[in-house]
């Protein structure tokens, strides 16, 4: 063992214990050292974790090291790139806009786009928030070392053919996203990362989220990481701001989110139900994904998540709406497997393994 892992192990003990309840309770410390232990697996420096059910914060603990050169730990509150769980709010975002009876699901990306090409005219708003479009997955003109406007990036997937004809299959496509941002901000008429503070993060409460920056300060940052051969190193920064991998956030506004989706304070019963309910493809069957959401189940129960990546940074959210559970975990490390780690954490908890 490694002395750096020997340091990340001394202080991988969960941090905030909730209601007065000591973290070393035997229940509970069956998810910790299963963290531990994924941590050192996989050398991760710094995990947070949040558990929710029915909307409350029933455990939310950090693990390791937010920053390995100036030696912080993790808490909950740490901020956390979450790459692409980041695209439900941008879909929610459309959904608000459909809400307000500004826009359709089922509009024309050609509306918004009066050069968009033939290829694009079948089209609509619908096929991106499902990856069902056709359209390539990066814009060729994405580079992370440099800012430039969303429609640049959508305009330079124009020249591109159709992957497959629209509809027919789904296939990743992160330029889709950068698409549907730039709708968000032409309808809206100010910035999509405006509008989403102002009618999402502003009214559930989440005062931690806000869009990757590498110069504004953020306080309780994490830092990422990957390990090559026998030592962490810093992870690369995107200069780019990605619509598709937008926003820093905590577990803690996470779990604040989750709250939201179980009410009518952010998007409507209709809306939620219509993020939630998978894909019909021009075959005649469907696949599981909604809007911004991965649709599946673990072990017979339902579950709505979505992961994210960037570099030196993984991230998961997954919930469990039959039972009302949902489990979040942020992570600061290149070869983290976070879905892994929330799907076995989420074992225990459906197993009655934990205290609810």
């Amino acid at each position: 063992m490694t002395r750096m892992l020997t340091l990340l192990l001394a202080v991988a003990a969960p941090v905030t214990p909730l209601h007065g309840q000591p973290s070393s309770a035997p229940r509970r410390d069956t998810v910790d050292r299963f963290i531990l232990g994924e941590m050192a697996l996989k050398h991760i420096p710094g995990v947070s974790l949040a558990v929710v059910r029915g909307g409350k914060v029933i455990k939310a603990e950090g693990y390791g090291m937010a920053d390995l050169e100036h030696g912080i730990p993790v808490t909950p509150e740490t901020v956390f790139k979450i790459g692409s769980v980041s695209k439900q709010f941008l879909a929610a975002g459309i959904m608000l806009l459909a809400q307000d009876g500004r826009l359709s699901v089922d509009d024309p990306v050609a509306r918004y786009y009066a050069a968009a090409p033939e290829s694009w005219q079948g089209i609509t708003l619908r096929h991106f928030l499902t990856h069902t479009s056709g359209v390539v997955r990066e814009g060729p003109a994405f580079d992370a070392l440099k800012t430039q406007p969303d429609s640049v990036i959508v305009r330079s997937a124009f020249p591109r053919a159709l992957e497959f004809p629209t509809g027919s299959k789904y296939q990743y496509c992160n330029v889709c996203y950068f698409t549907l941002a730039d709708v968000i901000a032409r309808v809206s008429g100010t910035t999509w990362d405006v509008f989403l503070a102002e009618r999402v993060f502003g009214p559930t409460g989440m005062t931690a989220t806000r869009t990757t920056t590498t110069t504004a300060l953020v306080p309780r940052r994490a830092r990422g990481y990957a390990w090559r051969g026998s030592e962490y190193v810093n992870a690369p920064e995107f200069v780019a701001l990605r619509p598709s991998g937008a926003f820093l956030s905590t577990v803690l506004d996470l779990a604040k989110w989750d709250a939201a989706l179980y009410e009518d304070r952010v998007l409507t019963k209709a809306s939620r139900e219509a993020m939630w309910t998978p894909v019909r493809l021009t075959g005649g069957g469907s696949f599981g994904y909604g809007f911004g959401w991965t649709l599946d189940s673990l072990d017979g129960h339902r579950r709505v998540r979505h992961g994210g990546s960037l570099p030196g940074f993984r991230a998961e959210m997954a919930r469990f709406p039959g039972d009302s559970l949902t489990v979040i975990v942020l992570t600061n490390a290149d070869g983290a497997r976070p879905d892994e780690i929330a799907r076995d954490v989420a074992r225990i908890y459906l197993s009655g393994a934990a205290p609810r």
